[in-house]
C-alpha cells in the first residue's frame, strides 16, 4: 500500500508539472509567433505600391536591426537566468536591484548604438549594397529605426525580467499589443498620411515605447509584490555589475556564433541562384516556427530551473527538466509528422512560382527530420539559462559553428544545397551532442548549484 501511495503521488506532481509548464510556454508561443505575422503585414502594407524600391528599403532596415538588436538579446536570457534563480531564493531586495542594474546596463548600450549610429548604419549599407535607387529610403528608414534602441534593449530586459518572476501572460500582452499597434500605425501611415518606408519605420519606433510604457507598468504592478528595497549603492559602483556582465558576455558571443551561422547559410544560398535562394527562405520561414514554438518549453524551463536551483531543491530541477523533455519531443515529433503529411501544401500556400514550389519540395526532407534533431539543443539552452552556466552555451555553439558546421559545409559543397542544408543539421546536432555532454558533467559532478545566487 505504501508503494502504491508513493506511486501516485509521484504521479500527481509529475501532472502538475506538465500543467505548469504549458502554462507558461504557451503564452510564449503565441507571443513569439506573432512577430514574424507583424514582418507580413510590413510586407502587406508597402508591398502594394506602385514602386517595388520601398519594399526593398524596408527589407533592408529590418535586417539591419534584426542583426543590431539581436546581437544584444543577451539583456533578456541573462535578466531571467538571474532572476528566477532569486525567485527561487525569495530575494525580493536582490531581484529589484538586478532589474535596475540590467535596465542601466541597457540604457548604456542604447546610448552607445545612438553615438555610433552613423558608422553603423553606413557600414551595414556597405555590407548589404542595396541598389543606388532603393539607398535612400533604406537610410531614411535606418535613420528613424534607430531611436527606438532604448526601448527595445529595455523591453528585452522587462520581458526576460517577467519571464524570470513566471508571468509569461504578460509577455503575451505585451508583445500581441504592441504588435497590433504597430500594424494599425503602419496603415495610417502608408494608406492614410501617404508615407512610404519612412512611416513603417516611424510606426515601429511609436510602438516600441509604446511597448515600454506597457512594459514598466505591468512591472510596477508586479514589484508590488517583491519584497526588499533596491540597494543603490549597488546602481553606481561598477564591480556590483561584474556578476550580470559575466553572465551577458558569454550570451553575447554565443549569439553573435549564431548570427554568423545563419548568414553564412544565407550568402551561400544566395550563390546558388535566386531561385534556389527563395526556396531556401521558404523553409526558412517552417524553421523559424518551429523555433519559435519550441523555444516556449525553454522559456519555461528557464523560469522553473532557475528559481529550483535557486532554492536549491535538485529534486525539483531534474523533475522539471524530465517534463520538460517529454513535451518538447512530442511536439517535435508532431511537427515532422506535420511537415512529412503537408509540407508541400503549405509551400504552395506561401509561393505561387512554381520553380521554387520545385525546389523547396526537394529540400522538404530535411525539414522534416529537423525538428527531431534541433529539440535537444532549445530544451537544453533553456536549461543553461536557467542555471545561469551560460559559458557552457557559449562553449558548444562555438564548438558546433567551427568544428563541425563549416568543416562539414565544406566537405559537402559538391552536393550544393543539399550540403547547405546537412551543414545547417549538423550545427543542431552539434549543439545538442555538446549540451548533452555539458548536462551529463554538470550533473556528474554536482556542479549546477556553483553559478547560483552570484548576484546577491
Amino acid at each position: 500500500m505504501a508503494t502504491q501511495g508513493v506511486t501516485l503521488v509521484l504521479i500527481a506532481t509529475q501532472r502538475r508539472d506538465y500543467k505548469l509548464i504549458w502554462l507558461l510556454s504557451w503564452p510564449v508561443m503565441l507571443s513569439n509567433i506573432s512577430q514574424p505575422l507583424l514582418g507580413l503585414v510590413d510586407i502587406a502594407v508597402i508591398g502594394h505600391l506602385p514602386d517595388s524600391r520601398f519594399l526593398a528599403a524596408v527589407a533592408i532596415g529590418t535586417t539591419i536591426f534584426s542583426v543590431v538588436y539581436w546581437s544584444f538579446g543577451f539583456l533578456r536570457m541573462g535578466t531571467t537566468g538571474m532572476i528566477a534563480q532569486l525567485v527561487g531564493a525569495q530575494d525580493g531586495s536582490a531581484n529589484r536591484t538586478v532589474l535596475a542594474q540590467s535596465i542601466i546596463l541597457a540604457l548604456a548600450i542604447a546610448l552607445l548604438l545612438l553615438i555610433l549610429q552613423r558608422p553603423i548604419i553606413d557600414a551595414a549599407m556597405y555590407l548589404l549594397a542595396p541598389d543606388q535607387q532603393v539607398m535612400p529610403q533604406a537610410q531614411a528608414y535606418a535613420n528613424i529605426r534607430i531611436f527606438g534602441a532604448p526601448a527595445v534593449l529595455c523591453n528585452y530586459v522587462l520581458l526576460g525580467w517577467f519571464v524570470g518572476n513566471q508571468n509569461t501572460k504578460v509577455l503575451l500582452v505585451l508583445l500581441v499589443g504592441t504588435n497590433l499597434l504597430n500594424i494599425v500605425l503602419d496603415v495610417i501611415a502608408v494608406n492614410v498620411l501617404g508615407m512610404r518606408a519612412e512611416g513603417l519605420a516611424y510606426a515601429t519606433v511609436i510602438s516600441e515605447y509604446f511597448g515600454l510604457v506597457l512594459g514598466l507598468f505591468y512591472c510596477r504592478q508586479m514589484l508590488r509584490k517583491v519584497s526588499g528595497e533596491i540597494v543603490y549603492s549597488a546602481l553606481t559602483q561598477m564591480k556590483q555589475y561584474y556578476p550580470i556582465i559575466k553572465v551577458n558576455r558569454y550570451l553575447f558571443v554565443r549569439t553573435i556564433l549564431l548570427l554568423l551561422a545563419m548568414s553564412f547559410f544565407t550568402a551561400q544560398g544566395a550563390k546558388l541562384g535566386a531561385d534556389t535562394l527563395a526556396a531556401n527562405a521558404v523553409l526558412m520561414t517552417f524553421v523559424m516556427l518551429i523555433s519559435h514554438v519550441l523555444d516556449g518549453f525553454a522559456h519555461a524551463l528557464e523560469a522553473l530551473t532557475g528559481k529550483a536551483i535557486g532554492g536549491g531543491d535538485m529534486g525539483k530541477f531534474y523533475q522539471l527538466v524530465g517534463a520538460a523533455a517529454v513535451c518538447s519531443v512530442a511536439v517535435a515529433i508532431s511537427f515532422s509528422l506535420f511537415f512529412y503529411l503537408l509540407g508541400d501544401i503549405f509551400i504552395q500556400m506561401l509561393t505561387s512560382i512554381e520553380v521554387v514550389q520545385k525546389i523547396a519540395s526537394d529540400y522538404l526532407p530535411w525539414l522534416v527530420v529537423m525538428p527531431l534533431i534541433a529539440v535537444t539543443s532549445y530544451l537544453l539552452d533553456g536549461v543553461f539559462i536557467g542555471a545561469t552556466q551560460v559559458q557552457l552555451m557559449q562553449n558548444a555553439m562555438l564548438i558546433s559553428v567551427a568544428l563541425v558546421y563549416f568543416p562539414v559545409w565544406y566537405l559537402t559543397q559538391t552536393y550544393l544545397n543539399h550540403g547547405l542544408w546537412v551543414a545547417l543539421l549538423s550545427l543542431y546536432l552539434g549543439r545538442g551532442v555538446t549540451s548533452c555532454i555539458g548536462f551529463y558533467r554538470l550533473s556528474k559532478n554536482r556542479r549546477w548549484l556553483l553559478h547560483a545566487n552570484q548576484v546577491h
